[in-house]
C-alpha cells in the first residue's frame, strides 16, 4: 500500500484514539525532523533548524532495511557522526529518542534547544515546563515544587516521589529526598522524563517516576561555549563549556556561577556548579566513561507567608526566617563510573558512584546533615529476533545505599545553639527489574516486566535525653507492569499499560505533637498506587500531538493528616485517587507568510494542557475532598514567528483558570491566575544565539506556589508569591 494509502486507511484509527484518550502534549518537534520514528513527547526550541551544516551530523532516516536488520545494529550506526564515532556510554539524543519511544506510557525527552538558548534556563521549571502532568514552580531561587500525577503533594519542603537522575547517577538521597538546587539546566544535553512505573530500569518505586538529566561528552557537536544571561532582580549567570577528542580519549567540563538578590525580602543567594567527565574507548564496542559533578550552593529563604500577605505585599519575607536567617546551604561532590560493553545483539552498561553531601539549614532549628550515598548498577539490553519475531529484553540491578549524620541545634539568629536531637539514619535499597516487548505483530508490541524493591531503614538515635527514637523497617515490594504498543505508521504510535508503584516511606514521614497521634517512623507503611494508562502520539512535519489519559489508585498515599504548630505531619491516607489528562500539541498553524520555498517563514503553536482529579476515596475523615496542592487546570501555551534566518518572536501564556485547595478539609484555596510574557531571539543552529524575554508583563500578583496543611484558617502561613514583572536576556557562542 502507498505511503498515503496507508495515512487515510489510518484515520479512521486516529478518530477511535482519540475518542479514547484525550490530547496529549506533542513534543514541540522540529519540522525537518519528523521523518525518523517517533519520539513520545519532544520538546523543541523555538528556532527554525537549517539544513546544514548541522543535519550532516544526524542520522537519516532509517531504510526498511535497517528496520528489519538487528536493532543493536541499527543503533550502533546512529552513534556514528560525521566526525567519526560516538560515545557509547552516552547516547546521542536521537538514540535517546528511539530508546525512551519503546516505552507504552507516558514519557518525555526535552533536548537543551528547547530551552537553553531562548530562556534564562535558571530553573527545573524552565526546561520542564511544557511537558504535561508536570506542575513545577519555583518558591524562591532555584527550589522548586515539583509534581508529576500528583507526586509528592504533601512534601512542603525538598522533593519528595520523583526520582532524580545525573547521567543514570542518583541525585536524591538514599532515603528518597532530593533538592533541585543540585541541578544545572545549562549542564544538559537533554533531560529524559519517565512518569510513574514507565520508570522501571530506575526502579519503579515512586509515585512520579523518574528525571535523568544528560550531559554532553567531548565528542559531541560545539563541545566549546560561553554564555552570558542577565536580568531583574539582581539576577546574573556566567557559564562556560569545553571539550574534545583525541584518539581514544575524549573530555567534557562545563561550570556556571550565578547570583540574584531575588524578587522577595530575605531570598538573595548564589550559586556555583560544575560537571565533567572523561571517557576511553577501548574498542567501537567497549567504552568506560568517569563523572563528576560538584555544587556551592548559599541560598537565603524568604518563607511561606499567610494569603493576605502574599496577595498584598509579595515582596514581603516571613518575620520569622528574617529574624532566624533561614538559609539552605549545600555543598555536593559526585564522583561515578560508567562501562558499557556491546556484543553482537547484546549491550552490557555497569557502573558504581559515591556522593558527599553537606547540608547546612538553619531554619526553626540548625539542621547540619552529613551525608554518604553510594551504590553501583548494571543493565543488560538484548534485540534479536527470535523465531522471525522481534524481542527485546531489558533486565537489570541498581543499589542505593546511603547513611546520614543528622544533628539538629536551636536557631540562635542563624548561629548554632545548643544541641537538640542527633542521629545515624542508614538507608539500603536494591532493585532488580526485568522488561520484555514481544513484537507478535510487525508493528504491535506485547510488553511484560516486573521490579522488586528490597530497602531498610535504621536509625540509630545518639540523644537521648528525651527518649530513644531508635528503629528500623524492612520493605519487600513487587512491582509488576504490561503494556501494549502500537507503531500504526512511522510517525503515530498507540499505547495502553497498567503499572504498580510502590514508594518507601523516608525518615521524614512521621507524626507527633500536641494534640495529634504519635506514630513514629517505624510505624509509616509503603505508598502503593496501580495505574491505568492510554494514550497516543503522533509527529509529522507541520503538526505534533500527544494525548494520555490515567487513572492511580493508591493504597496508604503519604499525605498531610495532622498537624501541629503549622508544621505539616506525613504519614499514610487509606485510599485516594489520583487520575487525569495530559495533552499537547504542536502545529505550524501559518507558514509562507512572507518567505516561501523550500524554506519558509512559519507562526509555531506550541501547547502543554494538564487535567488534575486528584482526591481522597471514602475517606473516614475526609470523605471525597479534593487533595491539595495541584491545580485542576494547567496551561502553557507560546506562539512563536518563526523565519528562516533564525529569528524569532512571539507571546506566551501561563494559566491557572481555577484555585485549588491548600487543606485536606478544603477549606482554604490559593487564586487562579494568568501571567502574559514576550520572547524574541536569534537562533539558526549555528555557533551564536540570543534572546530577550519578559516575564509577567502585567506585573500580576499572584501565588506561585503553596505548602499543604491538614486544616487551614485564614491565618496559616502557606503561601509563596510570584515573581513580578521582569526580564531576561542572554547571548551563547559555541563552537
Amino acid at each position: 500500500m502507498s505511503r498515503l494509502g496507508l495515512l487515510q486507511s489510518a484515520s479512521a484509527r486516529g478518530i477511535l484514539l482519540a475518542s479514547l484518550s484525550a490530547l496529549s502534549l506533542p513534543q514541540l518537534a522540529d519540522a525537518q525532523e519528523s521523518g525518523r520514528e517517533l519520539p513520545p513527547v519532544t520538546v523543541d526550541s523555538p528556532r527554525e533548524r537549517r539544513a546544514a551544516p548541522a543535519r550532516s551530523q544526524r542520522t537519516p532516516v532509517r531504510s526498511t532495511r535497517a528496520r528489519t536488520a538487528a536493532p543493536q545494529q541499527a543503533a550502533r550506526s546512529q552513534g556514528e557522526g560525521a566526525s567519526g564515532p560516538g560515545a557509547l556510554t552516552v547516547l546521542t539524543a536521537q538514540q535517546a529518542l528511539a530508546e525512551i519511544n519503546q516505552t507504552p506510557g507516558g514519557v518525555a525527552l526535552v533536548t537543551a534547544e528547547a530551552y537553553r538558548n531562548s530562556t534564562p534556563a535558571s530553573t527545573i521549571k524552565d526546561v520542564l515546563d511544557y511537558v504535561p502532568g508536570i506542575f513545577a514552580q519555583p518558591k524562591w531561587s532555584d527550589d522548586t515544587r515539583l509534581s508529576i500525577r500528583g507526586s509528592g503533594l504533601s512534601r512542603n519542603f525538598h522533593l519528595r516521589g520523583v526520582q532524580l537522575y545525573m547521567d543514570g547517577i542518583p541525585i536524591n538521597t538514599a532515603d528518597g529526598y532530593g533538592d533541585f538546587q543540585e541541578i544545572d539546566p545549562t549542564a544538559y544535553r537533554y533531560v529524559e522524563v519517565y512518569k510513574g512505573g514507565n520508570a522501571l530500569q530506575f526502579g519503579a518505586n515512586s509515585l512520579g517516576g523518574a528525571i535523568n538529566f544528560v550531559t554532553p561528552t567531548g565528542r559531541d557537536p560545539f563541545p566549546n561555549g560561553v554564555s552570558v544571561d542577565m536580568g531583574g532582580f539582581g539576577y546574573k549567570r556566567f557559564q562556560a563549556n569545553a571539550g574534545g577528542a583525541n584518539g581514544p580519549w575524549d573530555g567534557f567540563v562545563t561550570a556556571s556561577t550565578q547570583a540574584a538578590d531575588g524578587f522577595r525580602d530575605h531570598s538573595f543567594g548564589s550559586s556555583n556548579r560544575l560537571s565533567a567527565n572523561v571517557g576511553y574507548q577501548f574498542s567501537p564496542d567497549f567504552e568506560t566513561r568517569f563523572y563528576l559533578n560538584a555544587n556551592e550552593v548559599r541560598q537565603r529563604i524568604p518563607g511561606t507567608v499567610t494569603k493576605t500577605s502574599a496577595l498584598t505585599n509579595p515582596e514581603a519575607a516571613a518575620p520569622a526566617n528574617v529574624a532566624m536567617d533561614q538559609q539552605r546551604n549545600i555543598d555536593t561532590v559526585r564522583l561515578a563510573n560508567k562501562t558499557t560493553i556491546r556484543f553482537d545483539q547484546t549491550k552490557v552498561e555497569f557502573g558504581a558512584f559515591g556522593v558527599d553531601r553537606h547540608l547546612m539549614h538553619p531554619i526553626f532549628q540548625w539542621l547540619d546533615y552529613r551525608y554518604k550515598d553510594y551504590g553501583g548498577f548494571a543493565k543488560v539490553t538484548d534485540e534479536r529476533f527470535i523465531g522471525g519475531f522481534r524481542n527485546r529484553l531489558v533486565a537489570g540491578v541498581n543499589v542505593l545505599n546511603g547513611s546520614i549524620d543528622n544533628q539538629q541545634f536551636a536557631n540562635i539568629a542563624g548561629q548554632k545553639g545548643a544541641l537538640l536531637s542527633s542521629s545515624i539514619d542508614r538507608s539500603k535499597n536494591t532493585s532488580v527489574y526485568v522488561e520484555d516487548s514481544f513484537y507478535f505483530l510487525p508493528s504491535v508490541a506485547a510488553i511484560a516486566g516486573t521490579q522488586f524493591l528490597h530497602a531498610t531503614r535504621n536509625r540509630q538515635d545518639r540523644f537521648l535525653s528525651n527518649g530513644d527514637q531508635s528503629g528500623a523497617t524492612r520493605f519487600n515490594l513487587w512491582s509488576p507492569k504490561t503494556g501494549l504498543l502500537w507503531q500504526i505508521d512511522p510517525t503515530w504510535q498507540a499505547f495502553a499499560n497498567v503499572s504498580r508503584s510502590a514508594e518507601v516511606p523516608s525518615f521524614g514521614e512521621s507524626s507527633n505533637g500536641p494534640g495529634i497521634p504519635t506514630i513514629p517512623f517505624t510505624s509509616i507503611r509503603a505508598q502503593i498506587a496501580t495505574t491505568y494508562e492510554i494514550g497516543t502520539r503522533m509527529r509529522r512535519p507541520d503538526y505534533s500531538w500527544e494525548l494520555t489519559a490515567y487513572r492511580a489508585n493508591i493504597r496508604d498515599e503519604l499525605l498531610c493528616l495532622y498537624s501541629a504548630f503549622g508544621n505539616c505531619n506525613v504519614t499514610n491516607a487509606d485510599r485516594t485517587i489520583h487520575q487525569g489528562i495530559e495533552a499537547g500539541a504542536g502545529a505550524a498553524v501559518f507558514h509562507d507568510l512572507f518567505v516561501m520555498g523550500s524554506a519558509p517563514d512559519k507562526v509555531w503553536l506550541n501547547l502543554a494542557y494538564t487535567y488534575n482529579d486528584f482526591r481522597f476515596d471514602n475517606d473516614a475523615t475526609f470523605g471525597n475532598n479534593q487533595l491539595p496542592g495541584a491545580p485542576r487546570h494547567y496551561l502553557r501555551a507560546e506562539l512563536l514567528y518563526k523565519h528562516p534566518t533564525g529569528l524569532y518572536i512571539g507571546p506566551n501564556v501561563e494559566w491557572v483558570p481555577k484555585a485549588y485547595f491548600v487543606d485536606s478539609m478544603n477549606t482554604l484555596t490559593t487564586e487562579p491566575y494568568a501571567l502574559l510574557g514576550l520572547k524574541a531571539g536569534f537562533d539558526n543552529g549555528g555557533p551564536f544565539s540570543a534572546y530577550v524575554e519578559g516575564r509577567n508583563l502585567t506585573n500580576r500578583i499572584y501565588i506561585a506556589s503553596a505548602s499543604i496543611i491538614d486544616r487551614a484558617t485564614a491565618a496559616s502561613t502557606l503561601f509563596e508569591p510570584g515573581t513580578g514583572r521582569t526580564v531576561y536576556a542572554g547571548m551563547r557562542y559555541r563552537w
